[in-house]
């Protein structure tokens, strides 16, 4: 699609020391290329392509769901579209789940009986205590559509090596086939009630041995997994359009787990792409690495968020978030999950304790809705840059600010400037034979529109 590049660049801002919270400025107009501008530049290539965007969003949980029931109709409302409505909220498009009891669950549960090892007992109806309303109600908000991803944390206690959810452990080999069955009719029943599951991952953090739901897969086996059981159970069962993502930790060995699941054809067939993590840290070469070897799998971010509890009003949360995003975009991320989309005052409810924080908390004493400085880094990118977007070139003079830019399906530009310091910082937007000036405020987020 043809789009007019000459109109004036809009801008849309977040920025500490301020009242802006995406609020949209005065546009700003181009003027002519002149020779000898060489300092202070961010220059785009628009014809250097990268990877396509699958989407942006964060995860329905039944603490989440249990959360904004208590609220009452009119803000569990609110908080649906502030994530979910393309022109009022932030037009989430990619979400995530969990596959029975997570940590930010009420308490363990599974979808049979202890056992039950042909899976006669399976039902989802403890889902549709809250868990699963949240979910069809967000895709019946106006204009919503995203796709979903779902997770298990662990599989029932019977079928592991501890005897419980909780604690790690492992899946004995004698219940493989079991729990690939255990996948399918999730998926199919989470299709008959109205919420189709468009890609599933193996484990949850499968390295880590957690006092929550947890289960440990070694790299073989979680590839010998997928290409035994997993793929060929959906195969078999008619669900092969569910796509198949391994490792779903942290991103300092996501090369090594890539490695050793796309290195095997037999496994690799089956797989999408690979999930990660932030809670060891950058390790951005680690994307980059996985991309340069595997560069037919896609690499997405499945899980985020700040530890140890709520934290209302903090700004270094949404600078981490955007940080995050705007590294992982620039070395071949196709989309970001945040965690909870929702939590209470405590940072919960959480079966173990494990109390975190999320882009809106909703106070269940009071009914009051926080909308934390995530909520507003993350809308800097996904109410701008959508499904089919494609990433392209970019540089900027100096490392003071953090950028990332989009071409979206139409013809539209987005682009990111994050500043993290205490310092404004001046910069010229340069694209073909114009410029465009800027100011990027201390501690703010910016999103140029092009277009």
């Amino acid at each position: 699609m043809t789009v007019d590049d000459t109109k004036p660049v809009r801008l849309v801002q977040t920025a500490r020391d301020t009242g802006d919270r995406l609020t949209e400025h005065l546009p700003v107009e181009w003027r002519p290329d002149e020779e000898g501008v060489e300092n202070g530049l961010l220059n785009l290539y628009p014809d250097v392509k990268y990877q396509e965007i699958e989407g942006f969003g964060g995860a329905f949980t039944e603490a989440g769901a249990v959360t904004l029931q208590k609220v009452g109709a009119e803000k569990r409302e609110e908080v649906l579209n502030a994530y979910f409505h393309p022109e009022r909220g932030l037009g989430y498009t990619l979400c995530r789940t969990h596959i029975h009891s997570c940590d930010f669950s009420l308490g363990n549960y599974t979808y049979v009986e202890d056992g039950d090892r042909e899976l006669a007992t399976f039902d989802v109806s403890r889902d549709e205590e809250a868990l699963l309303p949240f979910i069809r109600d967000a895709l019946a908000v106006d204009g919503a559509g995203f796709k979903l991803m779902a997770t298990p944390w662990s599989p029932p206690a019977w079928m592991k090596t501890n005897g419980q959810m909780n604690g790690g452990g492992k899946l004995l080999p004698e219940f493989r086939d079991a729990w690939a069955r255990y996948f399918a009719k999730y998926i199919r029943a989470y299709r008959d009630k109205g919420v189709p599951i468009w890609a599933v991952s193996v484990q949850n953090e499968a390295k880590a041995v957690q006092r929550w739901d947890s289960c440990i897969f070694t790299a073989e086996e979680e590839r010998d997994f997928v290409k035994e059981h997993l793929g060929p159970t959906l195969e078999r069962e008619g669900l092969s359009d569910v796509n198949l993502i391994v490792w779903d930790h942290n991103k300092e060995r996501v090369y090594e787990r890539a490695k050793i699941a796309f290195e095997d054809p037999e496994a690799a067939r089956w797989l999408w792409g690979i999930g990660f993590h932030w809670y060891s840290g950058d390790h951005f070469g680690g994307l980059e690495a996985t991309h340069r070897r595997f560069p037919d799998k896609k690499l997405l971010f499945t899980e985020g968020c700040v530890e140890n509890g709520v934290k209302l009003g903090a700004w270094t949360q949404g600078e981490r978030y955007a940080h995050h995003m705007i590294g992982d975009l620039n070395h071949w991320a196709c989309g970001w999950i945040d965690w909870n989309l929702a939590l209470d005052e405590r940072g919960g409810p959480n079966h173990v304790g494990n109390y975190c924080d999320a882009p809106i908390i909703a106070d269940t004493t009071t009914g009051e809705i926080h909308y934390q400085s995530s909520y507003y880094y993350i809308g800097q990118i996904s109410k701008y840059v959508r499904p089919g977007a494609v990433r392209i070139g970019s540089s900027v003079y100096t490392d003071a600010l953090e950028t990332v830019a989009f071409e979206n399906p139409d013809g539209t530009k987005a682009v990111v400037v994050l500043n993290r310091t205490d310092a404004e910082v001046p910069y010229t937007l340069r694209m073909d034979d114009r410029l465009a000036e800027f100011v990027s405020p201390a501690h703010s987020i910016q999103t140029l529109l092009i277009g």
